[in-house]
């Protein structure tokens, strides 16, 4: 009797000692943060944000070593909707991330918050949450003046630079399947194999590769393909997963943004204009203003209006 239940006791030990192993396998492989993102911003006073140092005009660093742009702008919005429901001031602090940094950066809670030029994937939305989109882009190709790419069909054994796990890595993929891809590990990198001749094409959002090109002395040099892009993609943030309060205030912050703009907000218009007006970082037509401005009432429309007092 009694060796029997030495061994029903060890049998149960043996069993508990195995569960307590899976489950802390378990958490070394998906950690669980007890506190919440509003709750580590507001006991820190610190917003810490994931973004880019070269996606222009979106997020990017500056001649003087700042990091400015359209997305950057927008986590202002968001910090100053976090100060308003939590009373008191929130330091923004920027980390400066790769493109195959920000989703595992925003899984481990390294960054509260990821905003830059980053597109919804539903590959990507399994991992992380994304806010409403607060621009559009797509898929396009930055080639020398004289390249006849530009099709599907051309881009057959050409040799075209990407940034690892972007959309735009995708896209190209399944646009032509037998282009030989060649990765970079940021942009800069990209455009001086293009201009150098190690590249046939460097695929990128189209807007950035416009930002780009806008800033170069010799942007007569370069060209954008095709005219209408391979994809069409909303810009949005990243945040973690189980986090929908953080998610609601970024939401908030975004839409009353773009709300104001449309309605002619003066510090909305300026903000838009500072990176997409005729003396912004790169200069929008008034089609592609007005396809903006029609995204964003769009994104609008689809929630409840804010009141005119919370604007």
């Amino acid at each position: 009797m009694l060796v029997s239940s030495m061994h029903k006791y060890k049998s149960l030990l043996v069993s508990t000692v195995t569960v307590f192993s899976l489950a802390m396998s378990a958490s070394f492989a998906y950690p669980v943060h007890a506190e919440t993102v509003m709750q580590k911003v507001k006991r820190t006073g610190v917003l810490t944000a994931g973004t880019s140092k070269d996606a222009i005009p979106f997020a990017y660093v500056n001649s003087k070593g700042q990091s400015v742009g359209y997305s950057i702008d927008m986590l202002v919005m968001i910090k100053e909707q976090l100060e308003k429901e939590f009373g008191k001031k929130i330091q923004l602090k920027l980390v400066k991330l790769s493109p195959a940094e920000r989703i595992p950066q925003v899984r481990e809670r390294k960054v509260d918050i990821v905003c830059d030029a980053s597109s919804f994937t539903w590959e990507r939305d399994r991992q992380v949450d994304f806010s409403v989109s607060y621009a559009v882009t797509g898929t396009q190709l930055l080639v020398k003046k004289d390249s006849t790419l530009g099709t599907p069909e051309s881009l057959l054994g050409k040799r075209v630079g990407v940034l690892p796990q972007t959309t735009n890595e995708q896209v190209i993929r399944k646009v032509q399947p037998k282009t030989q891809l060649v990765y970079f590990k940021n942009r800069n990198e990209a455009y001086n194999a293009l201009q150098q001749g190690k590249i046939h094409a460097f695929a990128s959002d189209g807007i950035l590769s416009e930002g780009w090109l806008q800033l170069q002395k010799n942007h007569d040099a370069f060209k954008i393909v095709p005219d209408r892009p391979f994809s069409r993609e909303g810009i949005a943030c990243m945040v973690p997963e189980n986090n929908s309060r953080f998610l609601d205030s970024v939401n908030f912050a975004l839409i009353k943004f773009m709300q104001g703009f449309v309605n002619g907000n003066p510090r909305n218009i300026e903000i838009f204009d500072r990176s997409f007006g005729a003396k912004g970082t790169i200069f929008l037509n008034q089609d592609l203003r007005d396809l903006a401005i029609e995204t964003m009432q769009l994104v609008i429309e689809s929630r409840q209006e804010i009141p005119e007092n919370d604007l």
